[in-house]
């Protein structure tokens, strides 16, 4: 499995004769200031700044295995998750996929678009939910204006960069049992529950390693009453556990990411 069997795509169907604009503009779900409070980025814009963008922001469905953007591709799009939680990959010529970063409500994915036209990882949704989408051009327009919209997508694009740090060390310095600590706590971070579902076979992806490891490593997890695990589905048991567990792989990641999105709330 690869990212491309991942991804997916969205049809709407329309059984009401009407031109594409009077369809778009009718279906189009409501933007509240209340709904897009769920994204922590957007929450922390001044409310006029944030209401003044409702006519371009737009609710869309994430559902799983939707792939937002591929590596090289125009960036049309900057999404703002809500529910969903989207892994940012990186895809060998290979096929072999490896994470490098994931957002859920606290971020943004697409700001690479400072960077320049094309992206530079991958994007798919792994966690089904919602999240609200603005055009990147709008965004460039704004950039080159200046004002509270950018700057806060500069410094979030920091911490994530932040984040993206911590996992290639620990990709190379952490133990398989390390780094599926942090896996799982990154996703805790981003969900509503402390259930996750997700397969081994996906977690071991998402990872760069062998299936069988994960499968060892998420046996002795359990065994030490960390999680428990049935096929599809993890649940965290103890999560102090797990965070004493995974050490500074996770530690050091998530006090940067906590002080710079803390400087951006003020």
């Amino acid at each position: 499995m690869n990212n491309t069997q991942l991804g997916g795509s969205l049809k709407a169907q329309h059984k009401i004769p009407a031109t594409s604009e009077t369809v778009k503009a009718a279906s189009r779900p409501v933007v509240s200031y209340s709904g897009t409070q769920q994204n922590e980025l957007l929450g922390a814009l001044p409310r006029q700044d944030l209401e003044s963008l409702f006519e371009q922001l737009e609710l869309v469905p994430l559902p799983f295995g939707k792939e937002l953007f591929e590596y090289g591709s125009k960036l049309e799009y900057v999404y703002f998750p809500t529910t969903a939680i989207v892994s940012l990959l990186y895809v060998m010529e290979d096929g072999a996929t490896t994470e490098i970063a994931v957002v859920g409500h606290e971020g943004a994915v697409g700001v690479s678009l400072f960077m320049g036209e094309r992206a530079t990882c991958s994007a798919v949704v792994q966690s089904a939910g919602y999240g609200y989408r603005l055009k990147t051009q709008f965004l460039r327009d704004a950039f080159n204006k200046g004002g509270a919209l950018p700057q806060l997508l500069m410094r979030y694009t920091n911490a994530l960069f932040a984040q993206m740090a911590q996992n290639a060390v620990g990709g190379r310095h952490s133990s398989i049992e390390q780094k599926l600590c942090r896996w799982l706590l990154d996703r805790l971070d981003r969900s509503a529950s402390n259930e996750l579902k997700v397969t081994q076979e996906l977690i071991s992806i998402m990872l760069g390693v062998r299936r069988e490891s994960i499968t060892a490593a998420a046996g002795k997890l359990q065994d030490e009453g960390l999680i428990q695990y049935r096929r599809g589905n993890i649940t965290v048991l103890d999560r102090a556990g797990l965070e004493e567990y995974a050490g500074e792989c996770y530690k050091v990641a998530k006090s940067e990411y906590d002080r710079l999105l803390s400087d951006v709330a003020r």
